[in-house]
């Protein structure tokens, strides 16, 4: 697939990097001659130093051939403009643009507006995990299968859990309801990073290991208890930073507004996954914001939260306003490093879970292991939407684990697609792929088992290596196709 990327700021760079590594043909396109120096430096992909709102450029860099243009600067306005520009040369082409701007991204409701296929925006996509994990108890990264009763969840090993120096064949006896431990990531022993294990029965579970599991619902409790982590209701919750992301969680906390008006809110999901977890959440909500302008809005906008027009890293204001006694602290200011130090110290003062917007995965890393119990890399969650876009076909969703060397993705069998044709033991997929759900509507949801059939219409949660993910789709599309 040959890809034209419009920016080389984090999200672009970050993208180009998982494109050229998967062996796709990758142009950058930035007009910052810094940013064009560094990623031509770093990534074996060519770089035009140059404005992409010019045709002549686009021209250049082969428009008309590509396959897929992202649109990452900035500027939402440029994003748009160049996608318009080059939709006059190449039609058929995929084109995404990031937006920040909410009533941009509301064009997404007018399919083919200005040319652009799809609209990412950064912090819908952030809300939109934060909220998930809201709905789960703020207990560990959590992804929900919508329609099943299954979710895939990802946990770091207490020191002394059951977990800890747990061998994999006896994980059945903890009986952890029905679940399966999928992907293990450990640091590597000369500490400079991470590696990605795919586990065994004689694979030992460490502290400080992180693990990825299939699970149903009904056995997240025990779960995490299991991995030394105890279940807490969420009563009190705080967001750092009123912005446009903070009043997007808030939003999607409090259900105010209409809903569909509301941009955070994709059909049933939010207000589903709230109801069902109620239990643990109350609308007691407090946020703090430094702005007073902002604050002024803020107060207009929910009536209902209580708005504090203080700074944060006043520590005489945390003690006056007992701010140390909520349950859930989200801090989700621009300045990632506040927002690490904020819940690292507000955690030592007592509250009890901790989410923290981050830019990079580095920083993610980090925040993990000063006892952040989630924590929400913004670039990844915009890279991995943009990716599900430019995949296609029957992709639903894809969600990068191991540092990018593993993903998730979840599909929809087409009619008459290959994988439709015999049982999973018989179908050749790429080396690496675990199917892992089936879900088959109506209720009808299971973990698949080498006879298994995949019928149309069925929708598949499975993990593969980076990189085959085209290859993978292929056996869910309609064979014609």
């Amino acid at each position: 697939m040959r890809v034209i990327i419009v920016g080389a700021g984090t999200v672009g760079t970050e993208l180009a990097r998982q494109l050229v590594s998967e062996k796709h043909d990758v142009l950058i396109i930035e007009n910052d001659a810094d940013r064009a120096r560094h990623a031509s430096s770093r990534l074996d992909c060519q770089v035009i130093q140059n404005s992409a709102n010019n045709i002549s450029v686009l021209e250049e860099a082969g428009v008309a051939k590509a396959d897929a243009l992202i649109t990452v600067t900035d500027s939402d306005e440029l994003n748009m403009i160049v996608c318009g520009l080059a939709s006059a040369k190449n039609p058929d082409m995929i084109k995404i643009a990031r937006v920040r701007n909410n009533d941009y991204i509301k064009l997404a409701d007018n399919n083919g507006a200005l040319g652009i296929n799809h609209f990412v925006h950064p912090n819908v996509e952030a809300a939109r995990s934060a909220l998930d994990a809201i709905a789960h108890g703020a207990m560990g990264d959590i992804l929900s299968f919508h329609g099943t009763p299954f979710c895939f969840c990802s946990i770091d090993i207490e020191t002394d859990s059951a977990f800890d120096g747990l061998i994999l064949k006896n994980y059945t006896s903890l009986n952890a309801g029905e679940s399966m431990v999928i992907l293990l990531e450990r640091e590597k022993e000369d500490k400079t990073g991470f590696e990605s294990i795919t586990p065994v029965g004689s694979t030992v579970l460490n502290r400080g290991d992180r693990i990825h599991l299939l699970a149903r619902e009904d056995a997240m409790d025990t779960i995490f208890s299991l991995a030394g982590r105890k279940e807490a209701p969420l009563r009190k919750i705080g967001i750092v930073g009123g912005g446009r992301l903070g009043a997007l969680i808030a939003e999607g906390i409090l259900d105010s507004g209409d809903a569909k008006q509301s941009i955070i809110t994709k059909p049933s999901f939010i207000n589903s996954i709230f109801k069902k977890f109620m239990p643990h959440i109350a609308n007691k909500l407090t946020i703090i914001e430094q702005d007073y302008d902002l604050c002024k809005e803020l107060s207009e906008r929910f009536p209902q939260a209580l708005i504090l027009n203080e700074d944060i890293t006043d520590e005489n204001f945390i003690a006056e306003e007992r701010i140390d006694g909520l349950d859930l602290i989200i801090t989700a200011t621009e300045m990632q490093e506040l927002n690490i130090i904020t819940a690292v110290y507000l955690k030592s003062r007592g509250v009890r879970r901790a989410i923290s917007m981050v830019t990079s995965p580095g920083y993610g890393a980090i925040a993990r292991k000063l006892g952040i119990d989630v924590v929400i890399p913004m670039k990844s969650v915009v890279v991995d939407s943009i990716l599900t876009h430019l995949i296609g076909g029957g992709v639903k969703g894809l969600h990068r684990l191991g540092e990018g060397k593993v993903n998730l993705i979840e599909l929809k069998a087409n009619d008459n697609a290959p994988v439709t044709k015999d049982k999973i033991l018989n179908i050749h997929f790429p080396p690496g792929v675990l199917l892992l759900l089936v879900n088959r509507g109506e209720g009808n949801s299971f973990i698949p088992h080498g006879d298994t059939t995949i019928q149309s219409g069925d929708q598949v949660a499975l993990i593969t290596k980076s990189g085959t993910e085209l290859e993978v789709a292929k056996f869910f599309a309609t064979s014609e196709t």
